[in-house]
Formats: structure tokens, sequence, C-alpha cells
């Protein structure tokens, strides 16, 4: 696993060629994009797919080098604030088929990156949509009022009764 510095608040791991599809690694790490390391951590224990160790693996890493080089003194209150990956190379195997002919098999690799950081914004992002769903409603005076329902537009027509 490499390592890189991308900025003095940005710590970058990554690691090259791992044995899945970048398609597979990239479910994994739409969870964990934007969430805090120890979230992440807990978040990637419980996920039952394969790539959740490799990743898993990948953010210790990760978290390491922020205490380690460059001086964070608690890394699970980072950020992870990019996580991606990209395709690598492609294993091209063959398999036997009938009547002498062959089917490719692609056995694909990717690289995956992960870059943990100080939150930009300096406040937790759940804590930061709270806060700003809270701050976009108005207190209520009277009590909370209830939308008028809109009309059905293929309401069942009312019957009318017979003249007798």
């Amino acid at each position: 696993m490499a390592t890189a510095t991308e900025s003095p608040t940005q710590v970058r791991a990554s690691a090259k060629t791992l044995r899945m599809s970048a398609r597979k690694a990239r479910i994994v790490l739409e969870h964990i994009r934007g969430k805090s390391v120890a979230e992440a951590r807990t978040i990637l224990a419980f996920t039952p797919r394969a790539a959740a160790t490799d990743i898993q693996a990948i953010l210790r890493s990760a978290a390491a080098n922020a205490e380690a080089n460059h001086g964070f003194d608690d890394a699970d209150g980072l950020v992870i604030l990019h996580a991606y990956a990209d395709e690598g190379p492609t294993l091209k195997r063959w398999r036997a088929r009938a009547r002498g002919r062959v089917n490719r098999i692609n056995k694909r690799t990717c690289h995956v990156t992960i870059v943990i950081g100080e939150n930009p914004k300096g406040v937790s992002p759940r804590r930061a949509a709270a806060s700003a769903a809270a701050a976009a409603t108005p207190p209520a005076e009277g009590g909370p009022e209830k939308p008028a329902k809109p009309a059905r537009k293929n309401a069942p027509k009312k019957k009318k009764e017979a003249a007798v």
C-alpha cells in the first residue's frame, strides 16, 4: 500500500491491483464515503461483501499514516473525503468448450484509493444536515398545521339518486 499526501490536512492510502472488479469495490465504497473513520470501520465490519475486508485494510492503513506520519492525535475523528476504485489490468484466461472452441474469462482487478482528512466544514456531516433542516423550518406559533390534501384526479363519481 503506497501513501502520499495531497495537502497538509489530507492523508491518502491506496492498494494497487486488488483481485476484484472495480464495480464491486465501488458498491462498498459508496457506503463509507463522507463518513467519519470510526463510523466507516463499523460499517465495513458488518458489511457482508468480500470487498469490505480489503477496503477495511486500506482504511486502517490511511488512519495509521495520519497518526504516524502527519501528527494527527486521533484518526477516528477524521472524515473520509474521497474513496474511489479505478480499473486495473485485466487478466485474460481461456476455458475449453465443446467442439474445440474456447471462451475467454476476464479476471478483473482494481486500484482502490481512500483519502481521509479533517472535515472541511468543522462539523460532522450528520450534524450539519440536522442543523440545516432545523434552520429551514420556521417555528409554528399556534401548533403544527396540516397541509391540505390535493384533489384526486380519478376520484370515483358520486351516485345520483333516482327520481321516484
